[in-house]
C-alpha cells in the first residue's frame, strides 16, 4: 500500500515537473520540431532526387549520377536524430535527455560521414571502371576495393566518435597504426601491384585492347588485374606482367598513335644516274601510296656505290592499328616496288629495318 502511494506520489510530481517544462518551453520546442520537420523533409527531397538518378543509370556514370549516389543513402535513422538534435536545441531539453541526444547525434553523423564517403569514392571509382567494360579485372575487383574502403571509413568514424564522447584514443590510434604498419609490410607487394592497378586506371596509359611495346616485348593488352596484366603477343603467347613492374618500363602504347612510322632501308641496283634516283622516288611514292591508310614521309638517296649501288631511305606513315595488316602493307609496297623497278631494268638487291651496310667506293 505504502509503495502504491509512493509510485503514485512519484507519476503527479513527474507529470507536474512536465507540465512546467512545457509551459517554459513550448514555443521553443514548436519552434525546434517546425525547423526539424523542414530539415528531414529537405533530406527525403534529396534522397528521393537521388534515388531517381540512380535507377536511371546507363553504363556511363557521369558527376550527375556521382553525386545522385550519395544523396540516396541517407539513412532515415540520421534524419531523425537531426531533427531530434535540432529540437533539442531550441527547446530546453533536461540535461541528461539533451546529453544523450548529442551522444545519438555524434554517432549517427559520424556514421552518415563515413557512408557518404564511401559512396562517393566508390562512384568516382565506378565511373572509372565504366570505360573499362564488365570485364575488367578492376570491375571484378570492386567487391575488395569496397571492403578496404568500408574498413578505413568505418575505423576512423569510430575513432571521432569516441573521441567526441571523450575516450582516450592516443594508445588505440597507436595500436592501428602498429598493426597497419605490419600488415602493410607483409603484404608490400600485394598493395604495391593494388596500388598500381589504381594508377592504371585513374591515368589510363593503356586501357584493354590496347597494343603496347615495353622493352622487347609487343602485345595486345586482355585483362587489366588487381595484381597482374595479361597481355597477347603478336606471335600469339600470353604474356603475364606485374602491375607494379609494367609501369616502371618505358610504355610505348600503339592505339594512342594516329599512325605508326615505318621505316625501310632499300638497297637498289642499276645504272647510277640522276634519273635512276628521280625514278626509284617516284616508283616508291607510287607503290605507297596505292596502300589504302599509307602515306609517304620521304624517299632519299642516302649513299651511292662505285658499282652502280644505290641506297635509299623510304619512309612512311601506317595508319592501320592492326597487327597483321602492317606488315602485310609492307610486303605489298615490296611487291609492287619490286615490279616496278624490274620494268625499268633496276633491282632491287636488299629491303631492311636495319640500316644498309656502306657500299664499295
Amino acid at each position: 500500500m505504502i509503495a502504491t502511494e509512493v509510485v503514485a506520489k512519484t507519476a503527479v510530481m513527474a507529470s507536474q515537473d512536465l507540465a512546467t517544462w512545457f509551459n517554459n518551453n513550448h514555443q521553443g520546442l514548436l519552434i525546434g520540431l517546425l525547423v526539424g520537420a523542414i530539415i528531414v523533409a529537405v533530406m527525403l527531397i534529396l534522397r528521393t532526387i537521388g534515388q531517381r538518378i540512380v535507377a536511371r543509370e546507363t553504363e556511363t556514370i557521369g558527376w550527375r549520377t556521382v553525386v545522385g549516389r550519395v544523396l540516396a543513402r541517407t539513412t532515415t535513422v540520421f534524419m531523425v536524430v537531426a531533427a531530434a538534435d535540432v529540437v533539442s536545441t531550441y527547446a530546453e531539453f533536461p540535461h541528461k535527455i539533451a546529453r544523450l541526444i548529442d551522444i545519438l547525434f555524434i554517432i549517427a553523423f559520424a556514421v552518415q560521414g563515413a557512408i557518404w564517403v564511401r559512396e562517393l569514392i566508390l562512384a568516382l571509382i565506378g565511373r572509372r571502371i565504366a570505360g573499362e567494360g564488365n570485364n575488367s579485372g578492376l570491375a571484378n575487383a570492386m567487391a575488395i576495393i569496397r571492403v578496404l574502403i568500408s574498413v578505413t571509413l568505418f575505423a576512423i568514424a569510430g575513432i571521432l566518435i569516441l573521441d567526441n564522447l571523450g575516450v582516450n584514443v592516443t594508445a588505440l590510434v597507436a595500436g592501428l597504426g602498429i598493426g597497419g604498419i605490419a600488415i602493410g609490410l607483409a603484404a608490400q607487394g600485394i598493395f604495391s601491384d593494388l596500388f598500381a592497378a589504381l594508377s592504371i586506371l585513374f591515368d589510363k596509359p593503356f586501357k584493354k585492347g590496347d597494343t603496347i611495346r615495353y622493352d622487347q616485348s609487343t602485345g595486345t593488352v586482355e585483362r587489366i588485374g588487381l595484381k597482374t596484366t595479361r597481355l597477347r603477343s603478336i606471335t600469339g603467347e600470353l604474356l603475364i606482367m606485374a602491375n607494379t613492374k609494367l609501369l616502371e618500363r618505358e610504355i610505348h602504347n600503339m592505339a594512342a598513335a594516329k599512325a605508326r612510322r615505318v621505316t625501310i632501308y632499300l638497297a637498289i641496283g642499276g645504272e647510277a644516274s640522276a634519273a635512276s634516283i628521280d625514278m626509284v622516288a617516284e616508283l616508291a611514292a607510287k607503290a605507297v601510296e596505292e596502300r589504302k591508310g599509307c602515306k609517304l614521309i620521304r624517299c632519299t638517296l642516302s649513299g651511292a656505290g662505285g658499282g652502280g649501288g644505290l641506297s635509299f631511305d623510304l619512309v612512311y606513315d601506317d595508319a592501320t592499328r592492326d597487327n597483321d595488316v602492317m606488315p602485310a602493307n609492307r610486303a605489298a609496297i615490296l611487291r609492287a616496288l619490286v615490279e616496278s623497278l624490274a620494268a625499268k631494268k633496276l633491282q632491287l638487291l636488299r629491303a631492311s629495318d636495319q640500316p644498309t651496310a656502306p657500299l664499295p667506293l
